[in-house]
């Protein structure tokens, strides 16, 4: 075990400035973009500050995360695409009339985030978006990031009730799932991506925050029971920002319901076995064992009453994360908020927890990695110390010592 830990962020975020998306676009459609954009008014406070740039100032990036411990990221999407009314994670799937601007403008985001990943070599897992309206489009640009360098793999919208999209447990999406597994691209489905629009009410406000969480998780069960691994037996499916501690529960429950629906085949019978005709063919194997197979999560700033988890999530699979420039993430105190999960584990666990998994699932190389910790990154001693006084200006939800709700 090295002195210092290599430290991956599995959860950061990153976008052009508006205007310099525009090299990016196809040139029939910079005359709309200049339009739509003279008039675009960003509805994000972060996105308008002195600190926005850290989105897209590569340097600057470097620099901030270097001085937090972390060597590596993995970049999903920020800032606003051409065409999109706010971020594209949590933008609602387009109208038809809308699709090809939108469409126009990812694009752009993974043609730009292609370059800004080459401005630091090995460093930058760049996650590229997709749009589920055109299942083919999506596998054409899936193949096209792919060997632009892109790999962090896809973000996978959400299709929530009322989307106009079909579920995710629609077989209409097995191209998608067959080139990911076909190519080795991660499927990423990030919290906050798959609510249903609400409102502004401030109970609406509330509301959201206690759901959304809820439905992102739903793509778990979608693909499970949908049979996306059975028929995709090498498919990787990660979770990222939606908690943790969620994990062990909601897999003994789909353990539950997976053997009351196919209690027909073994020969048994519940009330639910009626439902499950088939079932049993088309998903193969049960749901925790399609997590012990294809599954992980990105446990961004995992929390302490999370931990003592980690054996029932599986050790291998927990990726933590600072989501990194969120108000809510670690930064600048992430050796303080992974000594507050952390301190007192057997450094081996925290070494896979904090960057082996995480190098493992996205390709890093982690002897070239290790060798930037070395100059960088936290002290398995200093980890060690539990944390005694929890930083002052620290925001992030890893410091809320609430203890033992868990957000599912």
């Amino acid at each position: 075990m090295s002195e210092r830990y290599t430290v991956i962020s599995a959860d950061c975020h990153a976008g052009a400035d508006l205007l310099d998306y525009r090299p990016y676009l196809e040139s029939k459609h910079h005359e709309a973009f200049d339009a739509w954009a003279a008039t675009y008014v960003n509805p994000y406070e972060d996105l308008m500050a002195d600190t926005a740039d850290r989105n897209w100032n590569s340097a600057r990036r470097v620099a901030d995360l270097e001085a937090d411990g972390i060597v590596a990221e993995v970049v999903f999407p920020n800032t606003i695409p051409p065409f999109f009314p706010s971020a594209s994670l949590m933008a609602p799937a387009p109208t038809r009339e809308e699709f090809e601007q939108r469409w126009a403008g990812l694009r752009a985001h993974n043609r730009w985030l292609a370059d800004f990943c080459a401005e630091a070599p090995g460093r930058r897992a760049g996650v590229a978006q997709i749009l589920l309206n055109d299942v083919d489009e999506a596998v054409r640009e899936i193949r096209r990031t792919k060997e632009a360098g892109l790999t962090g793999g896809i973000l996978l919208p959400g299709a929530p009730p009322g989307s106009g999209v079909p579920e995710l447990y629609s077989e209409v999406y097995d191209p998608i799932w067959a080139v990911c597994a076909e190519l080795d691209v991660p499927v990423n489905h990030h919290g906050g991506s798959a609510s249903p629009p609400l409102g502004e009410d401030p109970a609406a406000r509330a509301v959201f925050m206690v759901e959304t969480t809820w439905f992102s998780h739903r793509a778990l069960w979608h693909l499970i029971f949908g049979g996306a691994f059975n028929r995709h037996p090498t498919l990787k499916l990660i979770l990222t920002e939606q908690g943790s501690g969620w994990i062990p529960g909601v897999l003994d429950m789909l353990d539950y319901y997976h053997a009351r629906l196919v209690a027909a085949a073994t020969k048994a019978s519940t009330a639910e076995s009626k439902f499950g005709a088939g079932l049993a063919e088309s998903m193969g194997k049960g749901p925790s064992q399609v997590w012990r197979d294809n599954c992980f999560v990105g446990a961004s700033f995992m929390r302490p009453h999370e931990v003592p988890l980690r054996d029932r999530i599986g050790l291998d699979k927990i990726m933590w994360g600072s989501d990194y420039p969120h108000d809510e993430g670690t930064t600048p105190f992430s050796r303080e908020g992974l000594r507050i999960a952390y301190a007192g584990l057997p450094s081996d666990e925290v070494a896979a927890m904090v960057g082996g998994n995480a190098a493992r699932v996205y390709g890093f190389d982690l002897p070239s990695l290790d060798r930037v910790a070395a100059r960088v990154g936290p002290t398995v001693a200093e980890i060690a110390e539990p944390l005694k006084e929890i930083p002052a200006e620290a925001s992030s939800p890893a410091f809320a010592l609430g203890g033992s709700v868990r957000v599912w």
